[in-house]
């Protein structure tokens, strides 16, 4: 069980280092979805040997979940399922259930097929419960309610629980034969995982980024994305120089500079974490971007308003320039409105393009915002000043 659950570097380290007689005795107790992650990192002759052992029946479903794509539901279900024919009475079921020590856990319903297997419908527990003996199964079940074909995304099951608040569903394949189930248990651990992906990714990390990795794959990671910051960071500097002149005659430029970089970070960063959560729960189309964009463009005046006071007038009080003051809060006005634009667009551009706004997107975002909130500064302070 621990083997299933830690993260894959850490648990390749843990599998070279025990014999091969522990590896497969381990592997007999995993369920079959965890048992798909482990063998896929084992060596050929490991994986020979832990097949051999298998029973036919375990074999099957293994074979079955091995046979669906990465990312997808037939992956993550669960074979530990609880079904009954349509064409019997409910004194047969629950005889049949008082053969069962436990039922699966978020056991909601029963889940009803017909003599070939196919999908039917779902019996709830509680209707179960409170109707008599020799009423069919058929007569009181919810016919083709909450189901899901195998190959369906994990994105498509998790917006079809938020959408319809459910507590399990059947799993079909093709042919709409029950093939497993999926509990709210096994989504909120696929809303954790995503959640994790999604705050990796703002950093510059991926999915396999662990903690306790070994040192020299995590810096070839994390290696990329600072060459990549050490470019945008030489764009910035690169703007900076273009205003020698002006910086050498009023020092206070200088000081001041990050305060306009900083702010235009921060607000673009608040509008781009909030377009990637709209872009993953499905929330942004065609129809409101430009509704968004309005109502962004006028967070971004609002708030440029308001703190250009604030900075213009602490700018005053520290080197006492009016001129100064004045130049700062326009600058922070100008970066705020460019932030509010860039957080809308940047993400819609990059998925247009086919990269992940969730992983690039802080890193163009920063960039824009440092550069236009320098050039909008430093280039009043030339035209005025000077």
């Amino acid at each position: 069980e621990v083997l299933s659950h830690i993260h894959e570097e850490a648990r390749a380290g843990i599998i070279d280092e025990m014999p091969a007689e522990q590896i497969v005795a381990a592997a007999g107790e995993m369920d079959v979805e965890d048992l798909v992650e482990v063998l896929e990192e084992l060596p050929e002759d490991i994986t020979s040997t832990i097949i051999d052992e298998l029973e036919q029946d375990y074999l099957q479903r293994l074979e079955m979940v091995q046979s669906f794509d990465e990312g997808t539901v037939g992956r993550l279900m669960s074979h530990d399922v609880v079904s009954v024919r349509s064409d019997v009475n409910l004194g047969v079921v629950f005889r049949w259930l008082r053969r069962h020590s436990s039922l699966p856990i978020q056991t909601d319903a029963l889940m009803v097929v017909d003599d070939d297997g196919r999908y039917q419908g779902k019996l709830d527990v509680s209707t179960l419960l409170t109707s008599q003996d020799d009423v069919m199964v058929a007569d009181i079940m919810r016919p083709d309610v909450d189901m899901v074909q195998g190959n369906a995304s994990e994105h498509d099951l998790l917006a079809m629980f938020e959408r319809r608040d459910l507590i399990s569903v059947a799993v079909v394949n093709e042919a709409y034969e029950l093939i497993g189930r999926i509990g709210v248990d096994d989504v909120l651990n696929l809303m954790r995982d995503e959640a994790e992906r999604t705050l990796l990714k703002t950093a510059g990390l991926d999915e396999e980024e662990d903690l306790f990795a070994a040192a020299l794959p995590s810096a070839k990671r994390r290696g990329l994305w600072l060459g990549i910051n050490l470019v945008t960071v030489f764009m910035a500097a690169w703007v900076i120089g273009q205003f020698e002149e002006v910086l050498d005659k009023f020092v206070a430029l200088a000081v001041l500079m990050p305060v306009v970089a900083s702010m235009g970070g921060i607000a673009g960063s608040q509008t781009l974490t909030l377009m990637i959560r709209g872009m993953a729960l499905d929330q942004i189309a065609k129809s409101n971007v430009r509704w968004l964009m309005i109502k962004e463009v006028s967070v971004g005046a609002l708030n440029g308003i308001v703190w250009s006071v604030v900075v213009s007038v602490v700018a005053y009080l520290w080197f006492s320039d009016l001129g100064i003051a004045i130049i700062i809060g326009v600058a922070l006005i100008l970066n705020l409105l460019a932030a509010s634009v860039s957080g809308i667009t940047i993400p819609l551009v990059l998925k247009r393009v086919g990269v992940d706004p969730a992983l690039s997107g802080a890193v163009v975002l920063t960039t824009v915002t440092d550069i236009i909130g320098f050039m909008s500064f430093l280039g009043l302070a030339s035209l005025f000043l000077l």
